[in-house]
């Protein structure tokens, strides 16, 4: 197996590694909300993409939430006085 004969310097080695920095991401804004957001994703305020809508937002999804929930105990309110047992307090 071949080994190298000599070490290689520091700034040699950091050469190779010189040009990996960070760079300047782009940034744009969303058509729909004017939210800023990287380009070609999906807004995340709005859930909007080039004027389509694409994802569904977390106020979105807790407000099926809190319908399904409050039309649950809806249901369950209606059940409930009929099913729960009688309790006696006079004791």
């Amino acid at each position: 197996m071949p080994v190298p004969k000599r070490k290689r310097s520091r700034s040699r080695r950091d050469k190779r590694f010189a040009n990996k920095g960070l760079k300047i991401q782009a940034i744009t804004e969303c058509k729909n909300c004017q939210e800023a957001l990287m380009p070609h994703t999906v807004c995340k305020g709005c859930g909007f993409y080039k004027g389509i809508k694409i994802l569904t937002t977390k106020a979105e999804r807790a407000g099926k939430r809190s319908e399904a929930k409050s039309a649950k105990s809806a249901r369950l309110g209606q059940q409930a006085p009929e099913a729960a047992p009688a309790v006696d307090e006079s004791k």
